[in-house]
């Protein structure tokens, strides 16, 4: 597997050109799924696990990687397939999510395909709702299932719902404000409205970013006064059709809506999405998932969108 991430560094240009790039992998069958190269930092032969005891049963155990110990969970068990058999023949591909390092062990690792984000494409309208497909898309003829990570670690790792006391505070407005999310994880979304309702802040849901700015076509298009009424557009980086980076863009270009406010929510992490957001004009970057961190960003947003509504009065 050496040598399979090199240039990985370069591949940071495609991101805010609505490209990305995928590696592929089997969980024991013919099925081949993929993830965002972002979110990889290596792929490695499984090395010996330290089993620990009441964790929970996706959990093989932890590895010591160079000085760091992480979690390795069996991605092909996670997703209601069979739990493998002999993990000391399979590979890991070892990922950050939520500033988080875990490994997740899959059967094998083919390799990396270059793709544009209008091919990556949300799963088929008969899929269940209990799948752990986020996207789909088609390499060499054969369907590649994008799996929902934060699905999967929202079930094993658990964390933080409800916004803690004492960070809500009454905005005193009583004009109505609105929010725009979009996100193609079911799971954050859920997250994410789950702190607005908490706020008391209307919304609306997308499941990516080619929907969300159909919204806001159409919300232009009936009249709407998005200016006062849209307090804030809340935007995943990686969405089938188009990427957060791409929305934000599209936004920023158009007449009446380049004054909104936008926050990028990711569970990517780095240096490289904070100056992706300054270069793709978004107002703020937030990584997944922290409720409290959310809360208070949105609230100043809020804040800051009824000061320009009444200097507007």
């Amino acid at each position: 597997m050496a040598g399979i991430l090199d240039g990985v560094d370069m591949r940071t240009k495609l991101a805010g050109h609505n490209r990305l790039e995928l590696l592929l992998f089997r969980l024991g069958g013919q099925q081949r799924f993929g993830i965002n190269v972002f979110k990889v930092q290596e792929v490695i032969q499984c090395p010996p696990l330290t089993q620990v005891p009441h964790s929970h049963p996706t959990v093989l155990g932890i590895a010591n990687m160079r000085g760091k110990t992480i979690s390795i969970l069996d991605l092909s068990r996670a997703i209601g397939a069979s739990p493998v058999d002999d993990p000391r023949e399979k590979f890991v591909i070892v990922t950050e999510y939520n500033r988080k390092v875990q490994g997740f062990l899959v059967d094998s690792v083919d390799r990396i395909v270059n793709m544009n984000w209008e091919e990556i494409l949300p799963p088929p309208k008969g899929a269940a709702d209990g799948t752990y497909m986020t996207a789909v898309t088609q390499v060499d003829n054969e369907l590649v299932e994008i799996i929902d990570v934060e699905k999967v670690l929202k079930e094993v790792v658990g964390g933080q719902d409800d916004v803690s006391a004492g960070i809500i505070v009454d905005r005193g407005e009583t004009q109505p404000q609105h929010v725009l999310l979009a996100d193609d994880s079911a799971v954050a979304r859920k997250q994410v409205t789950r702190v607005l309702e908490q706020m008391g802040v209307e919304y609306t849901t997308a499941n990516d970013g080619a929907q969300a700015l159909d919204l806001l076509k159409q919300w232009i298009d009936e009249g709407k006064d998005i200016e006062n009424w849209l307090a804030l557009v809340i935007s995943d980086v990686e969405m089938p059709r188009m990427d957060g980076y791409s929305l934000t863009r599209a936004i920023r270009e158009h007449p009446r809506m380049s004054h909104l406010h936008v926050i990028l929510h990711t569970s990517l992490s780095g240096v490289f999405n904070k100056a992706m957001v300054q270069k793709v004009g978004a107002n703020d970057f937030l990584p997944k998932w922290e409720p409290d961190t959310l809360a208070m960003i949105v609230q100043e947003h809020l804040k800051l969108h009824a000061d320009e509504r009444a200097a507007r009065a």
